[in-house]
């Protein structure tokens, strides 16, 4: 029985932590979306995080810090002076200025990938970020894309925590669980419906439908960077957020969300 309750305890060590650091997470977020100009820093910082987590991940460290905060200050500009369709364009072009430049360093063909993957996400992927709070229904939908993926996180990590036993991928997520992903899906609908009560003004059976799709796509988006870092032999991306690991190891599961919840925002609005 003595066991039993340390290896109970032993499991939940860490949520002090990993609690301690989301009011700081909560608080940068609150703050950020607050105004456009202050969320484009923030996709900018993000930006120059991401791609800075992921030269170090696959080990590309000529001139990291430079290369990352230069790609965070061309961002920002895309980001000031042009909207949507012009900055998609723009940052394609760069994306690929940039790969030109690693290429020209002669790194390793995992080291090509990585790079790719980080540079999409830096200049494609997390800007979508910036698109839903722009977009009609403003701030409302942003807190219910970020509320409902990261609580999704969460649901499933306690989820599997408490009743995993059967592993989905466990040579790419061992700690990943049925238990744990069904579970957190589940729940995550049922927040859905809250959320989207007070937040966005669609029907029951839209909230379930967006309930399913964000919390399955966000577990997916969970595996993706979970496989990139067993293909770069590290446990998390960084250091930047104690308790959970990098930037990354916390917006993995926003990887797929932003965009579709971005592009089928208008399907539901028209429905």
């Amino acid at each position: 029985m003595e066991l039993e309750i340390n290896n109970s305890e032993n499991k939940f060590s860490d949520v002090p932590l990993r609690v301690k650091t989301w009011c700081y997470i909560i608080l940068v977020f609150a703050i950020s979306i607050s105004s456009s100009i202050t969320m484009k820093l923030f996709i900018s910082w993000i930006g120059c995080q991401v791609l800075y987590e992921f030269l170090r991940m696959f080990q590309v460290k000529r001139n990291l810090f430079i290369t990352a905060l230069s790609l965070g200050i061309v961002q920002f500009s895309l980001l000031y002076f042009l909207n949507f369709e012009p900055y998609s364009l723009y940052a394609a072009v760069f994306l690929i200025t940039f790969l030109v430049y690693f290429l020209m360093l002669k790194v390793t063909v995992k080291q090509g990938v990585g790079i790719v993957i980080g540079l999409s996400l830096s200049l494609l992927v997390f800007p979508h970020l910036l698109y839903v709070r722009e977009s009609a229904f403003g701030i409302k939908a942003l807190v219910y894309l970020v509320v409902l993926t990261e609580l999704n996180d969460v649901f499933q990590y306690f989820m599997g925590k408490l009743f995993g036993n059967h592993k989905v991928m466990p040579k790419i997520s061992p700690n990943k669980t049925w238990e744990g992903v069904v579970g957190g899906v589940g729940l995550t609908i049922v927040l859905s419906i809250i959320l989207g009560y007070f937040l966005l003004p669609f029907t029951i059976l839209i909230q379930v439908i967006l309930g399913i799709v964000l919390g399955v796509a966000g577990f997916f988006g969970d595996v993706f960077m979970s496989l990139l870092k067993r293909k770069a032999n590290v446990k998390d991306t960084g250091t930047l957020l104690p308790g959970h690991g990098g930037l990354m190891d916390r917006m993995d599961s926003l990887i797929f969300n932003a965009p579709i919840f971005f592009w089928v925002l208008p399907l539901f609005v028209k429905s």
